[in-house]
């Protein structure tokens, strides 16, 4: 079997690499070891966010919040984006302060998009809140989306232009043959000249077969999900010295998230819930929304990611192999940038080089030995 190019990893990184390649004619085979959306892809918490981002990572999440704006042009589908926006919450004098250097920031970079607002614009804008707080960072354009629907669409696109996924298709062996890729799998050996490593949590794994060594630690984030409660809140919650994601669905549920992990066996894949930091995230919601006391929980998850020790993707070529692209690493916050990320992959493959800065992403940028 033969494609122009091989894409292993059919999460969201990859599938919107296929959906930007299909754009320009080019087919891609894309390869799941389980289906697409199983891990971190499906099963995160949906925040479409520019706010508190990474200096390095603000270029591409302005771009990729454009996109997710219009998203109805580009899939077929609303993938249920809501952009009500979103607060981070100061709750003392100095988060006021840690707010105020972060908005600083941003300025001195350029954008406008963080901005800081004072307590009655905060309650106005998020009335259920307890009545400590002092003022928060806001971004007007922030929100979020269904994950697993989001997943989905990219996917069934970039397949109606072409694209041919594979789900439950694991690769088993990848190695260089002349000027092509030989990729050994359960359905036979695929040919392609180009390969994306877009595996996720195992995306170190599959880089140290070509000789790339990139430290990446798996983990398992976890949220949960209230019963459905009567509306009370649009923008998405977060706080400056907590760790918290908060938001209510279009159903009424409340999604509760805020990088708490979860116990993670990789080998079988599986984790295990730590009930002692969801009691910590349950205390951390009820002393910002007392109101939330009497809710009830409904349901626990954890999904696989990889973590970078900067927190900041790999993004871009290999370091020791030609031919090969990186886009793993996301360490919890890739959702709103699949995308972009998509779209850079697809320019690097195309057209050597990328419309947006990608030099902070570099696979070789971390320490050898």
């Amino acid at each position: 079997m033969k494609s122009d190019v091989l894409i292993i990893g059919g999460g969201l990184m990859g599938a919107c690499t296929a959906l930007y390649l299909a754009k320009r004619g080019v087919k891609s085979i894309v390869l799941d070891k389980d289906h697409s959306g199983r891990h971190a892809s499906g099963v995160n918490a949906g925040g479409l966010r520019k706010l508190n981002r990474n200096p390095a990572e603000i270029p591409l999440t302005v771009e990729a919040s454009r996109i997710w704006s219009h998203i109805q042009e580009l899939v077929d589908s609303d993938c249920d984006v809501k952009l009500f926006g979103q607060v981070r919450v100061a709750e003392s004098d100095a988060d006021m302060e840690l707010l105020e250097t972060r908005a600083a920031l941003v300025r001195e970079l350029g954008y406008e998009h963080e901005q800081m607002i004072n307590r009655d614009k905060l309650y106005e804008l998020v009335p259920a809140l307890a009545p400590h707080c002092l003022g928060a960072l806001w971004c007007e354009d922030d929100g979020f989306a269904r994950p697993y629907h989001a997943t989905t669409a990219f996917r069934r696109k970039a397949e109606s232009l072409g694209a041919d996924f594979h789900s439950h298709t694991a690769l088993n062996a990848l190695e260089r043959e002349g000027d092509n890729w030989l990729a050994s799998t359960h359905m036979g050996e695929i040919r392609a000249p180009v390969v994306v490593n877009a595996s996720g949590a195992w995306g170190a794994r599959l880089a140290s077969t070509i000789g790339d060594q990139i430290p990446v630690k798996p983990g398992a984030p976890t949220l949960m999900v209230t019963e459905r409660l009567p509306h009370f809140i649009d923008p998405v919650v977060g706080a400056a010295s907590r760790k918290l994601s908060f938001k209510q669905m279009q159903n009424g549920t409340v999604i509760i998230g805020g990088a708490h992990m979860a116990r993670l066996d990789m080998v079988n894949e599986r984790s295990e819930i730590d009930y002692r930091t969801m009691a910590e995230s349950a205390r951390t919601v009820t002393t910002l929304f007392p109101q939330m006391a009497d809710a009830r929980i409904v349901r626990f998850w954890a999904g696989i990611e990889g973590f970078t020790p900067d927190h900041i993707p790999v993004i871009g070529p290999s370091i020791n192999a030609p031919g090969l692209f990186h886009a793993f690493g996301f360490s919890a916050h890739g959702f709103q940038l699949s995308p972009v990320v998509g779209r850079i992959l697809s320019e690097l493959i195309l057209d050597g080089q990328s419309s947006l800065p990608i030099e902070p992403f570099r696979a070789d940028r971390f320490p050898t030995g």
